[in-house]
């Protein structure tokens, strides 16, 4: 995929704000209209379109700028932060527990619970970048990678429980 950052000529950061990407995009895709540039100056609008919805994602923002600052991949790295697997195993036991029972309070809960989790791993991986973004290290880039890919089993845990929400919706 084309840096979604450079695609939009956006500074790569994960703190942007969509007001700023939306910009980004209107500007680019206006000047990429047939009649407002050369055909040798024309960004091709597939791309735009891509940068524009990777970069509006949250999760996709954090993966394409991990990318850009060289950190590892999600089929690189798949470790998770210390203690995080085991709990997730006790986790999983209660919510399939829970969907056994059919009890809309408790899938609330559970939904609740998973929500709350992933909230916690966007900041910590909106932290991570802040603290890093002048000095990247790859030491500190894996750091992000392990939140990003707790991150990520928090939004299947939410896909698990309510299936029909889709990713990333509540």
């Amino acid at each position: 995929m084309t840096d979604p950052f450079q695609a939009l000529s956006l500074s790569p950061r994960f703190d942007l704000a969509d007001a700023d990407i939306e910009r980004a995009y209107l500007g680019k895709i206006a000047s990429a209209h047939p009649d407002a540039a050369s055909q040798a100056e024309a960004a091709d609008p597939a791309t735009l379109n891509d940068a524009r919805r990777a970069l509006l994602d949250p999760e996709q923002r954090a993966e394409a700028l991990l990318a850009v600052l060289g950190g590892p991949g999600p089929g690189s790295d798949r470790e998770l932060p210390d203690g995080f697997l085991h709990e997730m195993l006790d986790v999983r036991m209660q919510l399939e527990d829970a969907q056994a029972s059919d009890d809309p309070a408790e899938r609330e809960q559970w939904r609740a619970w998973a929500s709350e989790r992933r909230d916690q791993h966007i900041a910590a991986v909106a932290q991570h970048f802040s603290d890093y973004a002048n000095n990247p290290q790859p030491e500190k880039l894996v750091a992000v990678r392990r939140e990003l890919n707790a991150w990520r089993y928090a939004e299947r845990m939410l896909e698990q429980i309510d299936p029909a929400a889709g990713p990333g919706l509540e």
